[in-house]
Formats: structure tokens, C-alpha cells, sequence
């Protein structure tokens, strides 16, 4: 009886071609091979691999973007995978820059253990959601940049204009434009009267937009995850990007620490930081939409719990007497007398003379 060889692949993606390496259980080299990013290319792929002995695990390298049609090929053919990040840039080099290298060190990094972080399935409810929030932020950002191209182009109108929609809220704002007639005619104020139409038309129509697809992604994050939903504070926003984080296979997070790590600035750190006697580091944007929803205010849902989180700004100070002497009598101008002093400094010291001339 033959004892097959327990064999490593390592792919390096790309979008028309993978390139693939293939290590022996002992971490010898077999072979590398190139293969078209397309279902025959990666059952091509798959056959090359076994010709070696037992597949034993694949790391892949950009599961989320290049190699995720490879990944889900490979889930369903019952593969392990494990997502390599970047070769090395002291191994890369060394060694150069080439797809083949890469592809070796993807098998040797899915070897040794160094990329041990199991591939997201990208087959279920998460993976839908995944895709309908690329629509709804995009369309969320375009939104906000009418609606700000709307309030500089009112800064500007001509005064009847400015003077109808300056003092407006966004709803109304939009309400307002949408439902002008600009006829015609091609002055000034009939062009920035059809421009804020045509603004006000676009952001109403991707708000409902976004309202169609927020309906989508509630009923898909409730079948999710109802648990989740249900909690105070946490909207369709917040349960989905916290879903897609975890994946359709959240059985590949084992403790906190995994939990954790796709956010990459722990608000804890945050708060270490702060106590250290290091300069304070340039804020930057954060990496993730995970990482980003840690650094987002709380959710309105919790404002109603705690009613200290949210006091009025303005509220009165209650007084404090000073320690100090006052600025201006610290820097007094010469040419003026001296001040008399107060009538409790005689006091002060009538007290102190009688008791040193008292009796013991």
C-alpha cells in the first residue's frame, strides 16, 4: 500500500491568471503552474494540486477579492483554506518580485502556520449583505455630496434664491428644489433653479434607494442573526457590518482576540494610550467599516438608558472662589498709586498683635 503525499498549495491571485506552487509534507517544492480565473481554470487547479497526493490546505492569497471565486470553489470541493497576507517585503527582497515566489510563499506561509486565519465561505446571508451595503454606501455617500453641493450653490444664488432656502432643513431643502419649474430661459436664476432641481431630484431619489435596500438588509440580518438585532442600540447599520466582519462562518473566530483583530485600534488602546507620556499620533482613517463603526458616536437607542451620557452644554458651572490673586493685580502699571488695603487686613493683623501681647 502507497502512503500519498500530504501536499500544500499556495496560490497568488490575480484577475486573469492564478499561479499556483505545491509543497510535500517536508516542505519540498513540486512544482508551480498558471491557471485561468475561470470554473475549468480552477477545477484545472484543483486536479493539478491532487496529481502530487492528498490536498491537504491551500492558502490563497486576497480570498475577499481576487481569489474569493477560487475560495468558494475550493470550500466546495471540501479544501481547507487560509488567507495569506503579503509576502514578506524582507523575503520579497531578497528573493524578487514574481508571481511564482509569491506563490511559494503563500504554501509555505499556509505550512508553517504563519497564515493560520480560516477563508470566509462568502455562500450565505452575510455574503448578500456584503454586497447590498457596496450599494447602499456608495449611494449614501452620493446623497450627502448633492446635498452639499445643494448648500454651497444656495451660498451663491442670487439673493431671491438664497433668501427662499438658506434657513431650510435637508427635508425640506429637498422638498422645496425638487418642485421647481425653471421653464426655458437661461439667465442666472433660472440655471441655478434647474441645477438645484436636478440635485434635489438625484438625493431623493437615492434615498429611496437606500430606504429599499436598508428594507432588504433587515429582513436578511433578523433570519441572521435575531439575537443581535434585538439588542438596544443596534440597527440594521450596525448588525450588518458586524455580521459581514464575522462572516458566514463565524465558527472560525474562536475567542475575543479574533473578535478583535479586524478592527485594528481597539478603543481601549485608545484610552492606554492616553496615559502614556508619548506624542499623540496623527488621526487616520480607519481601515475598515468595522474599525470605523468603533469610532462612531453611541447609537441613538442608547440615549434613552442613560440619561447622563447627553447634558445640555450650556449649563451653569456652579461657582468657584479663586486661590489666586487676580490678573490684573499681578501686572500693575507704574504710574499708579499703590492700592490701600482692604479692611480685613487690619483686621487680620489687630488679631495677630493682641495675641502676642497677651499673658500666657
Amino acid at each position: 500500500m502507497t502512503i500519498r503525499s500530504r501536499i500544500t498549495g499556495g496560490v497568488d491571485t490575480h484577475l486573469d491568471v492564478h499561479v499556483a506552487a505545491a509543497l510535500d509534507e517536508r516542505g519540498g517544492l513540486l512544482g508551480v503552474e498558471s491557471f485561468a480565473t475561470t470554473s475549468a481554470g480552477y477545477q484545472q487547479l484543483l486536479l493539478w494540486l491532487q496529481t502530487f497526493g492528498d490536498v491537504e490546505l491551500v492558502g490563497v492569497e486576497g480570498t475577499g477579492s481576487y481569489g474569493a471565486g477560487l475560495t468558494r470553489f475550493l470550500h466546495a470541493q471540501h479544501v481547507a483554506v487560509v488567507e495569506v497576507d503579503r509576502p514578506n517585503r524582507q523575503r520579497r527582497r531578497r528573493r524578487g518580485k514574481s508571481d511564482p515566489q509569491d506563490a511559494i510563499s503563500a504554501a509555505r506561509a499556509a505550512q508553517s502556520g504563519d497564515a493560520c486565519g480560516l477563508a470566509k465561505t462568502r455562500d450565505g446571508n452575510v455574503e448578500a449583505m456584503r454586497v447590498l451595503r457596496v450599494a447602499r454606501n456608495s449611494a449614501r455617500r452620493s446623497r450627502t455630496q448633492a446635498l452639499n453641493q445643494m448648500r454651497a450653490l444656495i451660498a451663491t444664488a442670487p439673493d431671491e434664491i438664497r433668501s427662499e432656502l438658506r434657513d431650510l432643513n435637508a427635508h425640506r431643502l429637498l422638498q422645496r428644489a425638487s418642485s421647481y419649474r425653471p421653464g426655458q430661459r437661461r439667465d442666472v436664476n433660472a440655471v441655478c433653479r434647474f441645477t438645484l432641481r436636478t440635485l434635489a431630484r438625484r438625493a431623493i431619489a437615492l434615498a429611496d434607494e437606500i430606504t429599499e435596500i436598508d428594507t432588504i438588509l433587515t429582513d436578511l440580518a433578523t433570519e441572521t442573526a435575531p439575537e443581535l438585532v434585538a439588542i438596544t442600540g443596534v440597527g440594521t447599520d450596525v448588525a450588518t457590518t458586524l455580521l459581514v466582519a464575522a462572516g458566514d462562518n463565524p465558527e472560525r473566530l474562536h475567542n475575543e482576540g479574533d473578535c478583535r483583530a479586524p478592527l485594528r485600534c481597539c478603543p481601549d488602546r485608545r484610552l492606554e494610550r492616553q496615559t502614556t507620556t508619548t506624542p499623540p499620533q496623527p488621526r487616520r482613517r480607519p481601515t475598515s467599516q468595522l474599525s470605523a463603526l468603533a469610532h462612531r458616536h453611541h447609537p441613538h437607542g442608547l440615549r434613552r438608558t442613560n440619561p447622563h451620557l447627553h447634558q445640555p452644554t450650556t449649563r451653569r458651572r456652579p461657582h468657584q472662589a479663586r486661590s489666586h490673586q487676580m490678573p490684573q493685580a499681578l501686572h500693575r502699571p507704574r504710574d499708579l498709586p499703590p492700592t490701600t488695603p482692604h479692611p480685613t487686613h487690619h483686621l487680620t493683623s489687630l488679631g495677630a498683635s493682641i495675641g502676642d501681647t497677651q499673658p500666657a
